[in-house]
């Protein structure tokens, strides 16, 4: 058993201890049209090592606040574990500059998905299995992501979905 803590405290120890970064290691970031909005490039990657304090929850706990110590002591909650839409967006664009625009698209939507709770995120992607749905709920379902959670891209999957489901007599009742 201390052979497991002592490699547990070499990890902490090693996770812990951050190179301190000069200027000239200090990323160029673009700043973006909106409102003085610094955009990510690829020279920011990886996000944690480069700038861990924009590695956040949603609740706004920070990456390096989580440590195993934190854990054992209780101090490390299920919500602090979560990832903030807004890394997940910087995160895309770090991929776009990247030229990995498919993976900005889907960072993009899973920064969305997160304003949906667990359990309705669950019910959805259980609707949208054949079979299981017609085409009025999962055009509800879509509704509901656009208007709801303001979850455009992911809405747009689900009407394109209803579109295929139709062609390929996937709607409840179909079978």
């Amino acid at each position: 058993m201390s052979e497991i803590n002592d490699l547990i405290n070499k990890i902490v120890k090693e996770a812990g201890q951050q190179a301190p970064q000069s200027e000239t290691t200090v990323p160029t970031r673009k700043v973006d049209n909106q409102a003085g909005h610094t955009k990510m490039t690829a020279a920011d990657y990886p996000l944690f090592k480069k700038h861990p304090e924009m590695v956040n929850a949603p609740n706004g706990k920070n990456i390096n606040e989580i440590t195993i110590e934190a854990a054992i002591n209780g101090q490390v909650k299920p919500e602090d574990l979560r990832i903030a839409p807004a890394t997940l967006k910087a995160q895309g664009e770090i991929a776009e500059s990247a030229g990995r625009g498919a993976l900005k698209s889907n960072f993009d939507r899973a920064a969305e998905l997160t304003a949906i709770p667990d359990e309705r995120l669950l019910e959805m992607y259980g609707a949208l299995r054949p079979y299981r749905s017609t085409k009025e709920e999962l055009l509800a379902i879509a509704n509901e992501l656009e208007n709801k959670y303001n979850a455009k891209i992911t809405a747009g999957f689900v009407r394109e979905a209803v579109e295929m489901y139709g062609i390929r007599k996937k709607f409840k009742g179909d079978n």
